[in-house]
C-alpha cells in the first residue's frame, strides 16, 4: 500500500477516534474502570495509527525519513502488546464490578508488555524483531512473528473468558465483545501473508466503533451494578416528561429505598450488597409495564416514573411491588428479606414543580415511609 493511501485511511480513522474520544470524555464517568480503560484504548489506537504511518517511509533517503521510520517501527512494535492487554482488562471489567479483582491482571500484563519492549530495544541492535539497512528498508527479524503469537495469545485468552462467562454478559454485549477480535486477526493474517499490507489498526477502528454503539453507549446512561438506568438518564426523562404532560395527561413517579441495607452490608459483606441491589432492581423491573422508566437514583435507592395519572394507579404499583417482595421473601432464598421505604405522588400540573423540586417532594414523602416504619 501506497504511502498516501495508508496515510489517508490513517487519518480518517484517527479522526474517527477523536470524535468518539471528545464524546465519552464528555459524558462517560471517568469513576468507572471499564470506561477509563475503552479511553485509554481509543488514544492507544490513535497514537500507533500516527507511528504507522512514519513506518511507511520505507526506502525514503530524505535526511528526516529514516528518524520517522525508525521511531514508527519502534512503537509500532514496543507497544504491540498494548492494546490486547488493555482488551483483556476491559473484558474483565465488565464481568467483575469489583475493580481490586481486576487490577490483579496489571502485574503479570505490564511484566509481559516490558519484556516486549526490551526485545524492541534489543531489534535496534541485533534486528530480532525486525531491522531497517541503510537504504532504509524495512526487514523482517526472525523473531518477528513472537509479538504476534503472543497477540493471538492474548485474544484468544480474551475470547475464551467471554465464552467462559456468557451468562454473565446482555446478549448484544456478548456478540459485541465476541467480535472484537475477529476484524484485527483477519488483518494480522493477512498482513502475514502479503507482505507490505498492514490494516491491523484501521481493523481495531472497526472493533471500537462496535464497542461504543452496542456498549459504551448503553452504559452512559445505565447502572453498571443493576443494569437499569442510571441518575444521569432519570434526570434527562423526568425532564421530557414534565415538559410534555397536559392537565389530563400527568404521570407519577416512586422513590424508594432497601431498608436495613446497612446492616445487610455488615451482616453478609459488600458482595452480598451488591446482590442485593440487584435483586431489588429485578423485583421492581418485574412489576412495571414496558412504558415505565427505572432509574438507582443513587446508593440503594431507586426511582421510578410512571405514566399513570390517578392516585389509584399509582397506589395499585405500589401495591404490586409490596406483594412481589414478600412473594420473594417467602421463598427464603436469601438469610435476609427486602423490604422498601417507599414515596410516591402523582406530578401536580397544577402546581409547576421543575424536575428537582417534585424528586424533593417524593424524596420526603419517602423519609415520612420510613419514619412510620421505625
Amino acid at each position: 500500500m501506497s504511502l498516501e493511501n495508508n496515510t489517508i485511511i490513517n487519518l480518517y480513522s484517527i479522526i474517527i477516534l477523536f470524535i468518539i474520544l471528545l464524546h465519552c470524555i464528555k459524558t462517560e464517568n471517568k469513576e468507572l474502570l471499564y470506561n477509563r480503560i475503552y479511553l485509554l484504548m481509543l488514544k492507544t489506537v490513535m497514537v500507533l495509527l500516527v507511528f504507522d504511518i512514519f513506518s511507511r517511509f520505507d526506502g525514503q533517503k530524505n535526511m528526516l525519513y529514516p528518524l520517522l521510520n525508525q521511531l514508527g517501527n519502534f512503537f509500532i512494535f514496543g507497544l504491540s502488546l498494548l492494546l490486547p492487554s488493555l482488551f483483556l482488562i476491559y473484558v474483565h471489567c465488565q464481568i467483575f464490578t469489583k475493580e481490586e479483582k481486576t487490577r490483579k491482571l496489571y502485574i503479570p500484563l505490564i511484566a509481559l508488555n516490558l519484556l516486549n519492549l526490551f526485545f524492541t530495544v534489543l531489534s535496534q541492535f541485533f534486528g530480532f524483531y525486525y531491522s531497517i539497512d541503510q537504504n532504509n528498508i524495512y526487514h523482517r527479524g526472525p523473531g518477528f512473528f513472537i509479538p504476534v503469537l503472543v497477540t493471538f495469545i492474548l485474544l484468544f485468552m480474551t475470547f475464551a473468558f467471554i465464552i467462559a462467562n456468557k451468562k454473565k454478559f446482555e446478549k448484544k454485549y456478548y456478540y459485541s465483545l465476541l467480535f472484537f477480535a475477529f476484524p484485527p486477526v483477519l488483518s494480522i493474517i493477512l498482513q502475514i501473508i502479503f507482505y507490505g499490507i498492514s490494516l491491523m489498526l484501521n481493523s481495531v477502528v472497526i472493533s471500537l466503533l462496535i464497542i461504543f454503539f452496542n456498549i459504551q453507549n448503553q452504559t452512559m446512561s445505565t447502572d453498571y451494578l443493576t443494569g437499569i438506568n442510571n441518575r444521569k438518564s432519570l434526570e434527562s426523562y423526568l425532564e421530557s416528561k414534565i415538559n410534555s404532560i397536559t392537565r389530563r395527561k400527568t404521570f407519577a413517579a416512586i422513590i424508594m429505598d432497601i431498608d436495613g441495607f446497612k446492616k445487610i452490608n455488615d451482616n453478609f459483606g459488600h458482595n452480598e450488597g451488591d446482590k442485593a441491589l440487584q435483586v431489588s432492581a429485578k423485583i421492581l423491573s418485574d412489576c412495571l409495564r414496558a412504558n415505565d422508566f427505572i432509574a438507582r437514583f443513587g446508593g440503594d435507592e431507586f426511582f421510578i416514573v410512571l405514566d399513570a395519572s390517578e392516585q389509584k394507579d399509582l397506589e395499585y404499583i405500589v401495591n404490586r411491588i409490596k406483594k412481589r417482595t414478600e412473594k420473594y421473601n417467602e421463598s427464603g432464598e436469601k438469610k435476609y428479606k427486602i423490604s422498601f421505604s417507599m414515596g410516591y405522588a402523582v406530578y401536580d400540573y397544577n402546581l409547576k414543580m421543575g424536575s428537582k423540586e417534585f424528586q424533593k417532594h417524593v424524596d420526603l414523602l419517602m423519609y415520612e415511609d420510613k419514619g412510620n416504619i421505625s
